[in-house]
């Protein structure tokens, strides 16, 4: 780790918050130089819903890679991009009658979010984004300003204009339905928020702390956006390809947004692939006004399109999802119980947070877990929640025994603090 300490800028993390040096993986599971066997319940922050080297899609890779196929080709048409959007198209939209078009942006969640605003923009005519209190949208100026965490804002070193924050579903208790002051704030000609050209949404909130919008709030929040005249973009970053139970995270909502953000698992083995889905009518670009040189990567179109294959051409797989996150919450639920409920779990099918209150409480519970063999990380206004993104694929006793780890490194924190419970 010395050169790493030597060469490597002040600005990296995960290194720190888990100090080995990792040399190969497989599913579940992380094995460091020196022999460890680690339990990853990070996922790659959500980019590897199927684990690492998931060996049915390795072979699609590794098939192609042999042929001699185009890795790189800009925006140029490749049996690669032609198999991903027929199969996308086929397994995932249609059989949600949902129609939209693809647009591959640079290969980063931020650099789609930067095209799905600057369309909103386009389209409208407007500047105004509508964004929510603790939400995240990735690093670059635009997502930022659209992100809430005050700790990025300030590292941006400028002033960051063009969004409004409104209340999410719950920030002001439970009494109150902030989707009801969003509607009465833009409807109300002299509120002083000027109409927006997009609101921007996750259903669940991952880096914000696991905050869970309701059904009818977020139905509430679609029918404002087209009241105003606004798109009603769902960033499906973190929370899309399957992290909820179904494909999508707004399925459950029965809802139809404008524009849908999708990256991180997209690609199913953890190459960097990201687009939009945009609906036709709104499809306003003119050709090459947003370009980009690792638009479609054709090795991770190849990866997702297995992927897909795979995995979603028939319920099975969203079903086992939503079994084992059920494991995963009763489990968590009752580990909360122990401590008198100090504690609070929440999320859907398998992104689940565990508050525990206090940053000292996250930090120590991580850090042993860790050193107990897995890695899970912080999320939350000040990282006070421990944040679970197992794979989708993990197994049961994988899941349990990442979950005992779990316990046994609350109890010792709690221990250690002297937290009193009652």
């Amino acid at each position: 780790m010395q050169v790493i300490e030597d060469l490597e800028s002040n600005v990296r993390s995960y290194s720190r918050s888990f100090p080995s040096i990792f040399s190969r993986a497989r599913g579940s599971i992380m094995l460091t130089d020196d022999g460890r066997k680690i339990i990853d319940f990070l996922s790659g922050a959500g980019a590897l819903n199927y684990g690492h080297n998931n060996h049915r899609i390795r072979a699609a890779l590794t098939e192609y890679l042999a042929s001699d196929a185009v890795i790189h080709g800009l925006d140029m048409a490749t049996p690669a991009k032609l198999e991903f959007m027929k199969t996308f198209s086929s397994v995932i939209l249609k059989e949600r009658d949902l129609q939209y078009r693809f647009q591959f942006t640079g290969p980063t969640g931020a650099n789609a979010i930067e095209a799905a605003l600057k369309l909103s923009r386009k389209v409208t005519g407007r500047q105004n984004i509508i964004s929510f209190t603790h939400g995240y949208h990735g690093m670059s100026l635009g997502a930022i300003a659209a992100s809430g965490s005050r700790f990025y804002r300030t590292a941006s070193g400028v002033s960051l204009s063009g969004t409004t924050f409104m209340p999410y579903d719950g920030y002001l208790g439970s009494a109150l339905d902030t989707a009801d002051y969003l509607r009465t704030i833009l409807l109300d000609e002299s509120s002083g928020i000027d109409y927006p050209a997009a609101i921007l949404v996750e259903t669940v909130q991952g880096e914000g702390g696991i905050n869970v919008a309701r059904r009818e709030w977020l139905q509430s929040v679609q029918a404002i956006a087209k009241a105003v005249g606004a798109l009603f973009i769902v960033d499906d970053i973190q929370m899309g390809c399957g992290r909820t139970g179904e494909f999508f995270s707004f399925e459950f909502a029965a809802l139809s947004p404008d524009i849908v953000v999708l990256s991180k698992s997209l690609s199913g083995y953890g190459l960097p692939l990201s687009m939009l889905l945009i609906k036709e009518e709104f499809d306003a670009w003119r050709p090459g006004e947003h370009t980009g040189t690792f638009r479609g990567n054709n090795l991770a179109l190849v990866s997702a399109a297995a992927a897909l294959d795979i995995y979603w051409r028939c319920r099975t797989f969203s079903r086992g999802v939503e079994c084992m996150g059920s494991l995963m919450r009763r489990r968590l639920e009752a580990i909360a119980s122990q401590h008198g409920n100090v504690f609070a779990v929440r999320g859907r099918g398998m992104v689940l947070g565990f508050d525990c209150r206090t940053t000292e409480i996250a930090e120590t519970t991580t850090r042993k877990a860790f050193e107990k063999g897995l890695i899970i990380e912080r999320c939350g206004p000040v990282d006070q929640v421990v944040k679970f993104l197992p794979a989708l694929t993990i197994d049961s006793d994988t899941l349990n025994q990442g979950l005992e780890i779990f316990e046994e490194a609350l109890t010792e924190t709690l221990k250690q603090t002297k937290l009193a419970v009652s």
